[in-house]
């Protein structure tokens, strides 16, 4: 217990530079049992370390633990848990749950016999937290740790401290919005960096290597999290590695799900499988007509998760419209229901249509435009870039 709790300690007392997110004023620390699911190298660790920062900077009653230690191969969790209790311990912060064979069984022995315990862990996006074990539900919160948004990538990039604004905030109020953020600071001059490099928070101290990095966390991700959780054989994962490629090269598209098959010579059902693995896995994202978001249908389109991905894994692909479409999908995507649209590009919350383009982009009637290259909008005329500021 104490060779943890000095582990603890000096982590604690690093000296990185750390960039503080927005999920840490959402959360409900209240909860007993919380779960933060996020992609490799989202910051998972660092948002545990910044919440103990700031709640309990010297307070042995906190203790974080990565379940990567060996200690675990022959220690159980309850085990552990319930040593950590009787010494004063009241909240157990768990990194990396996926690593450890029997994780939902015990998390739940600790909620139940241990009531005065609070346990926090994260886990790789793909595990299927409620999902595949009924008996946590009602009982873990999950949450997920996404890629930094515009603002969050704007705060620290320009040092400002921009608020969070809803997404009606941005529909009503954008002109005023707008010219607020403009009067401090060129927007625009930051955006094009942003869908390059800026998601992933390493960019902080790896700028250099940022898309090396990104692309060994792509393959961690497809050679280990994906087979590992939903059981692929490894001969396999050449196969689903050729699909993610074929979908970077020519997303945004509407998947041909026989001629996919016929590519990567495999069944229609396994590229359906494989599409949602890969959705999990927060690689791409599957969009659905309204009312249509079943796994085994066919998504009206595809889309990479973020712009990142895009220039790590098919830089040839980088198309103004392809940027435009994949940065609001994901922006939007992670606070607002977005489905696909009959009359324009996206439908959000089954009520206002989205056209996403250029600056000479124009909305429909009873529609809206997202707009490139403006720094303030005009009516249903909105900055694209004003999107990133919904977390």
């Amino acid at each position: 217990m104490e060779f943890f709790h000095h582990i603890h300690k000096t982590l604690l007392e690093s000296t990185h530079p750390t960039l503080r997110r927005e999920l840490l004023n959402t959360i409900d620390w209240s909860e007993r049992l919380i779960c933060i699911k996020g992609f490799r190298g989202v910051g998972k660790t660092t948002f545990l370390l910044d919440f103990l920062r700031k709640e309990y900077p010297k307070d042995t009653t906190a203790l974080y633990i990565n379940l990567n230690n060996f200690y675990f191969t022959q220690r159980t969790i309850i085990s552990f848990a319930d040593e950590f209790f009787k010494r004063g311990g009241k909240i157990l912060l768990l990194d990396q749950v996926q690593k450890y064979p029997n994780w939902s069984k015990e998390l739940q022995q600790c909620y139940n016999r241990i009531p005065g315990l609070k346990v926090i862990f994260t886990s790789s996006p793909v595990l299927r937290i409620t999902e595949d074990n009924p008996d946590l539900k009602g009982l873990v919160k999950v949450n997920h740790l996404e890629g930094l948004s515009f603002r969050e990538y704007l705060n620290h990039s320009a040092q400002k401290n921009f608020p969070v604004y809803s997404f009606n905030d941005i529909l009503n109020n954008h002109v005023e919005i707008s010219r607020e953020i403009v009067s401090k600071i060129r927007p625009l001059a930051y955006f094009g960096e942003y869908l390059r490099s800026g998601i992933y928070p390493y960019f902080i101290n790896d700028p250099n290597f940022y898309s090396n990095r990104l692309l060994k966390h792509i393959n961690l991700a497809l050679e280990i999290d994906v087979p590992y959780i939903n059981q692929i054989e490894l001969k396999y994962l050449p196969k689903l590695r050729k699909l993610l490629h074929i979908i970077a090269s020519e997303t945004p598209f509407s998947p041909n799900v026989s001629k996919l098959a016929a590519d990567i010579e495999t069944s229609r059902a396994t590229v359906m499988n494989y599409l949602r693995y890969l959705k999990n896995a927060k690689l791409i994202q599957l969009l659905y007509s309204n009312g249509d978001e079943n796994e085994l249908k066919k998504p009206d389109r595809v889309h990479m998760h973020n712009t990142n991905l895009l220039y790590a894994i098919a830089p040839n692909n980088v198309d103004n419209a392809n940027l435009r479409q994949t940065f609001f999908y994901n922006q939007v995507g992670y606070t607002q229901r977005v489905n696909s649209s009959k009359t324009a590009d996206f439908l959000v919350n089954n009520t206002h249509h989205f056209f996403v383009g250029g600056h000479k982009t124009e909305p429909g009637k009873d529609s809206f435009a997202a707009a490139d290259m403006i720094e303030i909008g005009n009516k249903n005329k909105i900055p694209l870039w004003l999107f990133g500021f919904l977390y």
